[in-house]
């Protein structure tokens, strides 16, 4: 071997890159968040043959003294952190100083910056990480990076390239997401001279809106609602998707910390167990989530990229995310987003003002053989109830133009084939899948049974002994109240082995040393676990799958009104157990149209 010796700079840079850039899209990344963190509030990003020509970026941010020019691409060199101390509290977007030199020793590089009131502006230029003698040059307050050739003295680097629509699709998916984070800032990107995208800054809510709508597609806002919660020192605000607008591909899922987007496992693990119980298999939510917190609670200093982020309580972090997200979900009731008619209405009181046909023994189709599950709902199967709703059912709606009460899903009308209901409210027809919607209204009754009662432990008749390793035997150790308070009695009972001797009752017929692995898993990697609960939650599923109106079930008009007044009132009554939508709105004008009236 030969002897240690030190690389020479341009190497380094040129190492650093390949960490840093992988493709033009990498490039403008670091570009705009240096423009950011200067205070920018234009931002123009220009892109010739899908930045394998030309990368510029330029913007109207605080500019760089012309001494510090030549510090400007030095590797290391950062106006951002001086200390450890800054290092762990970075609120800026870039603080490692590898980006600028990293870019240039694989490109002809050239920085033009002008500081506010400074005489002149100055520029640097980077020809394969060689630098050359700054010079005065003509420009605005502000910044302009321009990248050309990028690769070109790395030519098997430069043949990963895609092709140059591929590639500009990744430079504007950049740009957009980062527009959704700074809506305070204007964008605009150019491809081969032609402007593609420009983002007006915001400046109210309508603004906002309007970008969203851009980025996204007017649908977004149309099939997502807004949160806001606060707690444990987090923040967390944005839009997501309901569940009936789910997507079949994770491609509209944008999560930003502290205005940084990033991809996390312990926030992609929280995301999927929120919609858990209302997405349909095989199909993704789509968000636009900001969590503020604060920096010395994540570490940014992850991964050179910077998209990457490790929460020093991640655990914490998690189930923030899980409750404010799963809290949002629950509120995605049937008729809750008509607005107008439904204004002011509760249906919480309704439900308790009215003596619902549903509560008061009518089974929508479970008969006798299926007493188990009304055991399990606290009432016994009973015949059918017909009759007029009482006078004060409607209390609380709002009225029609001759004084009735019209509640948000209106009244039954008619009974379609025996599958679905259909009523008329204040908008138009609403159409209800009578399985779906039932079908969610026992489910949710079972679980808040059984959440009522906690998790009942079933002792095992005979223990069973699972062959672990030796870092799961520990978790299983060092986790032993919760395993407890999953309803499991576990033991470690050797280096490489563990004793399981009770068990959740609701899942003791089912795979227990499966369900057991998994809990481990969850356990060593996010700190909690909701596996019984998920699998608790699918064989409830199941039953109030079984035990809901079939089709071809004949329901009286006071039956019908039953179950819309329970859809109104039940939690996530909006879709079925399996992500399917219950009910849908088709307005007076959508009719009209359907018949073209009005022409």
């Amino acid at each position: 071997m030969s002897r240690i010796r030190s690389l020479p700079t341009e190497l380094v840079n040129q190492i650093a890159a390949g960490e840093v850039i992988e493709r033009p899209a990498s490039v403008v990344k670091e570009l705009v968040e240096n423009s950011l963190d200067a205070g920018a509030r234009r931002v123009e990003v220009d892109i010739e043959e899908g930045g394998a020509r030309l990368i510029r970026v330029r913007d109207d941010g605080s500019g760089i003294e012309a001494d510090d020019l030549p510090l400007a691409i030095a590797a290391h060199a950062t106006s951002k952190i001086a200390s450890f101390e800054d290092l762990e509290r970075v609120a800026t977007l870039g603080f490692r100083g590898e980006a600028l030199p990293s870019i240039a020793s694989v490109s002809r590089f050239a920085l033009t910056s002008r500081q506010a009131g400074a005489d002149s502006a100055f520029r640097i230029e980077v020809d394969g990480g060689r630098v050359r003698e700054q010079r005065p040059a003509q420009h605005a307050s502000g910044t302009s990076i321009e990248v050309r050739d990028l690769f070109y003295n790395l030519p098997a680097r430069r043949k990963f390239l895609r092709a140059e629509r591929t590639e500009f699709n990744h430079v504007d998916d950049l740009v957009r997401s980062i527009a959704l984070a700074r809506e305070d800032v204007e964008f605009r990107l150019s491809h081969n001279g032609k402007v593609v995208r420009l983002y007006k800054a915001s400046r109210d809510q309508a603004d906002t809106s309007q970008r969203i709508s851009e980025v996204l597609g007017a649908e977004f806002l149309g099939n997502s609602m807004r949160i806001g919660q606060e707690g444990a020192g987090m923040r967390l605000h944005g839009w997501v998707g309901l569940p009936t607008a789910s997507r079949s591909q994770a491609d509209q899922q944008y999560f930003h910390v502290n205005g940084r987007l990033v991809r996390d496992r312990v926030v992609a693990h929280a995301v999927r167990q929120a919609y858990a119980d209302v997405l349909f298999h095989g199909r993704h939510p789509a968000f636009v989530l900001f969590l503020e917190m604060d920096p010395l609670g994540v570490d940014v200093n992850v991964h050179p990229a910077k998209t990457e982020v490790r929460f020093r309580e991640s655990r914490l972090v998690h189930d923030f995310l899980y409750r404010s997200l799963h809290e949002a979900l629950a509120d995605t009731r049937a008729g809750s987003s008509l607005q107008s008619a439904a204004q002011g209405a509760d249906a919480q009181h309704l439900a308790a003002s009215v003596p619902s046909a549903l509560q008061s023994g009518l089974r929508l189709g479970v008969g006798e053989p299926l007493a188990d599950y009304a055991a399990l709902l606290g009432r016994s199967p009973g015949s059918v109830r017909s009759g007029p709703m009482p006078d004060n059912a409607m209390h609380g709606f709002a009225q029609d133009a001759d004084g009735g009460q019209i509640p948000p899903l209106g009244f039954a009308i008619a009974q379609l084939h025996g599958i679905f209901v259909l009523a008329q409210n204040a908008h138009g027809l609403i159409l209800v899948d009578m399985h779906a919607a039932h079908e969610r209204i026992t489910y949710e009754r079972l679980k808040a049974s059984h959440d009522g009662e906690g998790i009942r432990a079933q002792m095992l008749l005979v223990p069973q002994m699972i062959a672990v390793s030796e870092r799961e035997a520990t978790v299983v150790e060092e986790n032993a109240e919760s395993f407890e308070e999953l309803g499991f009695d576990i033991a470690r009972g050797g280096l490489q082995s563990i004793t399981v001797r009770r068990v959740p009752g609701l899942l003791a017929s089912g795979d227990i040393q499966q369900l057991v692995r998994d809990v481990i898993a969850d356990l060593a990697t996010h700190g909690s676990s909701r596996r019984v609960e998920e699998a608790r939650n699918d064989l409830l599923s199941t039953m109030a799958c079984h035990g809901s109106v079939r089709a071809n079930r004949r329901l009286s008009l006071p039956e019908m009104d039953a179950l819309l007044r329970e859809m109104e009132a039940t939690e996530r009554s909006a879709q079925c157990n399996h992500g399917r939508p219950t009910w849908v709105q088709l307005t007076l004008a959508e009719l009209d149209k359907l018949f073209l009236r009005g022409r």
